[in-house]
């Protein structure tokens, strides 16, 4: 059991039933009576945000989660399909779990999905992923009211900056905690 003074941001815990994590914290001590723990959290299910405040010697139940290694197989009309590396046993996510991590899936690519129970909440993906750019502008000499950047669309879908001298083809790397284009790759 976690009490009050295990809050921190980012620590996990259920409430009524479902996991929740903290987004913000915010600790008090009025003069006269018990400490308050002010918390904004977030439903890591359903992506709800709420606050709630908690006086000092409260308890928690940690939340019940667990991490699993996975390869990323597919996308069908479910959401996408993943496969337990140990047990070949297949999980889907719907596309409201991936946010924006889905641009940066390659097939056969090995992430870490987030469990609760036997349902997938969420995924860590590799810090970095190689994508090639299926559209970018052609960059003209002379060019530089603009900057040195300019937008590509990789495979994926997604678009980003890039510099200048990337063409269409090309392959390159994406962190993919920023979504921000790292490096060209060299084929």
């Amino acid at each position: 059991m976690l009490s009050t003074s295990d809050l921190r941001k980012g620590t996990k815990l259920m409430i009524d039933g479902e996991p929740h994590v903290i987004a913000q914290f915010d600790f008090s001590k009025p003069g006269k009576g018990q400490a308050l723990y002010k918390c904004k959290l977030r439903n890591m299910i359903t992506g709800a945000l709420f606050d709630r405040t908690y006086r000092s010697g409260e308890s928690f139940e940690p939340a019940a989660l667990h991490e699993s290694d996975m390869q990323y197989l597919y996308q069908d009309e479910s959401g996408y399909v993943f496969m337990d590396q140990k047990s070949y046993e297949q999980t889907t996510l719907e596309e409201d779990a991936l946010g924006e991590q889905k641009y940066f899936l390659v097939d056969n690519m090995e992430v870490k999905i987030l469990m609760f129970g036997e349902r997938g909440i969420g995924i860590t993906l590799p810090n970095f992923v190689n994508l090639r750019v299926s559209q970018s502008d052609p960059w003209v000499k002379g060019d530089t009211a603009a900057g040195n950047n300019k937008p590509a669309t990789v495979e994926s879908g997604y678009t980003l900056q890039v510099p200048s001298f990337v063409e269409q083809g090309s392959l390159i790397q994406i962190d993919t905690r920023t979504g921000d284009y790292v490096t060209r790759v060299k084929e």
